[in-house]
């Protein structure tokens, strides 16, 4: 029986046991009282819309107010003018999590609720393209204070025209850029009880399917600036002969939604394109939050935050003119200039303002750690810049610090990255997709087990990905690549889903829910059963569809007919999938896909990339990625024993520094994402701690320099802010401090000390039983530590160093 014809019966079962059971973490799933899904009559479908819900009540008797709540696509809370929260948790199509924000210290005697709803209606990485509307009541105690119905208590509704409605899209990846028209008063409706305005009639949606958080809230700290880099005068309308158009922009169809460039009331891209800097001035000076900006017509002032981040930009305004701000950011400088559209988005916020007094927050968060504020018309003075952060707030318990302050300036760049790319699902970046791409997860999931001891995050992920009864345009049992998003182009990565198995067996070791594993499984049988029929003769996969994606190398180019790395990749999915379900015939099929690899791909010197069938018969290429020797040892298709010469190779005339040497120019150079952090991982398996150590800091401590946060690509013209890269945290603490494996069922933990060249370390790890510590430092021919582990658990210790273990 083929189980992908009977796919969508088993996994609706399974649909109805994850509602029941696998949200036992977090209670049973959330309901209203009397809440309603509400939008404006006939606008749940329209594109950028931007809608205001207000509601004005008396503080409670017990002083205390709960705001429950869910929306399609975004939220921001504001309680008498004062930041709550934003949101909501993402979920899969058709799910929405509910937030409960506690309102009880932020309470006066009379109260004004704002919620401000974004509906964006098209299709993205990022937010799914489903139609809007708000849920929301509030609660003291059991009593309904005001929820979204009709009639009763309900919130009052405006549409907020100050953001302009037809703008073009951030990117490919992710919706609209925000562009604002202001007036005095625009957000009047958040503070001024006494405010009336016409109020648009309001529709009760259909009846949504609801979810728990289960996530921790973001931290959502405000930071300024630490610098004033430098100022000057610019050029508005520079000669442009071919503006930078990305298809974000360009190719709005119907399979990119968005509006058409003839519809938009400015093309903000090119607009930007056209500024130009001139009489550059350094200044490079604290900056002072006391003071003020003040920029003239056609100025501009360059800030420096110190650090990459991502949150909401913000700031106070005082025009005395018309005037238009056009805000321009981004985590890196070029040619000591802030470049909008290094990354193929459009990171520019524009303000077009009426004389007056404004305070302004961006709705959306990003990613910066430069600022540039471009007064394109008119005079102004700024105060208060700042970033509202949108953090991760569990990743605080753990730390790591040594006597080598490169790794301590590692581990900080690897905490900052992780912090800003785990809110509520895993996403790449927290920048040009803010999407939960599969593969990264399985590295950014392992970095929060190691710096939170939690998997809450990890189980919303999988959870997505099990809810949908089908993945929408992609061919029946293969994965999204990335999930909640919206594939209408039909693009999708094979190997991505691969890796989505060999997570399964890591969230299975960390959190031991059985459940959520057992109701993936159809997933994983109607995704092996995807694969079977591009089976070779020889059991292997041959010319896969889609996106085949082994490498941001020339990896990536030697895919067709039968690529060996993700023959690899495969093998290790079947011997996964066969082990954590119990089925021992995948595990078979797996040491086949591994003896024919073995056959065919190694050439005697190196494991080669590919094979294409020439007059019906396979032929090996030419074609040799370094990436593709770390897939053979990292897959067990080989070994330090059984290839030994490879391995040598690899260990001392590859790494860090091949650009230089040039050493073997015929195997092409991997890149961070995979082929570099595969190496690393293969040190830290085979026992070469002090090589795992120096190629950490020669691979990543230039990144930790520049912007604090770990990057996409060993080069800076892509993400600087890749969750990915935060998994070198695990290593830190595992194979350098030496906090090893951590086992709740027989309640030990195993310190393990390696052989490097640290004189010392200190550092802990938060664990669902309490916190783990360790430090230790080098005395002569001993080491000398002290540990704490939760009351009940042993501490096994493991010596790598042939140094003495004493215990303080």
């Amino acid at each position: 029986m083929s189980l992908t014809k009977f796919s969508g019966l088993i996994l609706t079962a399974a649909l109805t046991t994850i509602l029941v059971t696998c949200s036992s973490g977090a209670g049973i799933n959330p309901t209203f009282k009397t809440g309603k899904p509400v939008w404006i009559t006939g606008k749940e479908t329209e594109q950028n819309l931007s809608v205001g819900f207000r509601a004005v009540f008396d503080k409670p008797e017990s002083g205390q107010a709960v705001l429950k709540l869910t929306a399609s696509t975004l939220y921001r809370v504001y309680l008498n003018g004062e930041f709550v929260g934003h949101g909501p948790a993402r979920a899969a199509h058709g799910y929405y999590r509910v937030d409960e924000w506690n309102l009880s210290k932020q309470l006066k005697d009379k109260n004004i609720l704002a919620i401000e709803v974004a509906g964006y209606n098209v299709n993205s990485y990022y937010l799914l393209n489903q139609p809007s509307f708000l849920q929301a009541e509030v609660l003291s105690g059991e009593n309904v204070i005001a929820s979204t119905q009709l009639g009763g208590e309900n919130f009052k509704v405006t549409i907020l025209n100050s953001r302009v409605q037809k703008v073009q899209r951030y990117c490919f990846q992710r919706p609209f850029i925000e562009y604002y028209k202001l007036v005095p008063g625009f957000d009047d409706w958040k503070t001024n009880f006494m405010m009336v305005s016409e109020e648009p009639t309001l529709t009760i949606m259909s009846e949504k399917k609801l979810l728990p958080r289960r996530v921790s809230y973001p931290r959502f700290e405000v930071v300024s600036p630490v610098t004033i880099l430098s100022e000057g005068s610019l050029i508005t309308d520079a000669k442009v002969e071919n503006p930078w158009r990305d298809r974000a922009l360009v190719n709005i169809g119907p399979a990119l939604k968005g509006f058409k460039m003839d519809e938009l009331e400015e093309i903000i891209s090119d607009t930007a394109s056209a500024v130009k800097s001139e009489s550059v001035v350094s200044i490079n000076k604290p900056f002072n939050a006391a003071d003020a900006i003040l920029l003239k017509d056609k100025t501009f002032k360059i800030l420096d935050l110190g650090s990459n981040l991502t949150g909401f930009a913000g700031m106070e305004i005082k025009c005395d003119t018309d005037c238009k701000l056009m805000v321009t950011f981004d985590e890196i400088l070029r040619d000591n200039d802030v470049d909008f559209k290094r990354m193929e988005c459009v990171n520019v916020i524009t303000y077009q303002m009426k004389p007056g007094t404004y305070k302004v927050e961006s709705f959306e968060p990003y990613t910066m750690r430069y600022i540039k504020l471009n007064l394109l018309e008119g005079q102004c003075q700024i105060t208060n810049p700042y970033l509202r952060l949108y953090e991760n707030s569990d990743c605080y318990t753990a730390y790591f610090f040594s006597s080598d302050d490169r790794l301590n300036r590692i581990f900080k760049a690897a905490v900052n990255t992780f912090k800003q790319n785990s809110i509520d699902i895993f996403m790449d970046c927290p920048s040009r997709e803010r999407a939960g791409w599969l593969c990264d997860s399985y590295r950014t999931s392992q970095a929060e087990y190691c710096l939170t001891g939690q998997t809450s995050i990890e189980h919303n992920f999988l959870e997505n990905y099990l809810l949908p009864e089908k993945f929408d345009h992609l061919p029946e049992g293969m994965l999204a690549m990335c999930y909640p998003s919206d594939h209408d182009d039909g693009c999708f990565i094979p190997n991505w889903a691969m890796w989505f198995v060999l997570e399964l067996e890591i969230y299975k070791d960390n959190d031991g829910d059985i459940e959520l594993i057992n109701s993936l499984k159809p997933r994983v049988m109607a995704l092996l059963d995807y694969f079977k029929k591009f089976e070779n003769s020889d059991g292997l996969l041959e010319n896969l569809e889609g996106w085949i994606f082994v490498d941001w190398s020339a990896a990536n180019d030697f895919v067709k007919g039968v690529n060996y790395p993700t023959n690899m990749l495969y093998a290790a999915t079947l011997k996964t999938a066969g082990k954590i379900y119990n089925q021992p015939e995948l595990s078979a099929k797996a040491e086949n896909v591994k003896k024919q690899i073995l056959r065919q791909s190694f050439n005697g010197e190196f494991f080669v990339d590919n094979a294409i069938r020439k007059d019906s018969l396979l032929q090996r290429t030419e074609n040799c990625s370094e990436s593709c020797q770390y897939y053979a040892f990292y897959f067990n298709i080989a070994d330090a024993t059984t290839h030994s010469d490879l391995w040598q190779k690899l260990v001392s005339e590859f790494g860090p520094d091949r650009a230089q040497t040039k050493a073997y120019p015929n195997v092409k150079m991997g890149n961070a994402l995979l082929g570099n952090w595969m190496r690393l991982q293969l040190f830290s398996r085979l026992g070469l701690y002090q090589q795992l150590k120096d190629e950490t800091i020669d691979y990543l401590l230039y990144m930790a320099d520049k912007t604090n946060t770990l990057w996409e690509h060993v080069d800076d013209y892509a993400s600087c802010n890749h969750g990915f890269a935060s998994h070198i945290v695990c290593n830190l603490i595992e194979d350098i401090l030496g906090i090893g494996e951590i086992n709740h069922n027989n309640k030990t933990v195993t310190l393990k000390f390696t052989d490097t060249d640290l004189g010392s370390c200190t550092g802990q790890v938060p664990t669902k039983a309490g916190i783990v510590t360790l430090n230790w430092r080098v005395d002569g021919d001993s080491i000398i530590y002290k540990a704490t582990v939760p009351n009940g658990y042993k501490i096994i210790t493991n010596n790598l160093t042939g140094k003495k273990l004493v215990q303080k």
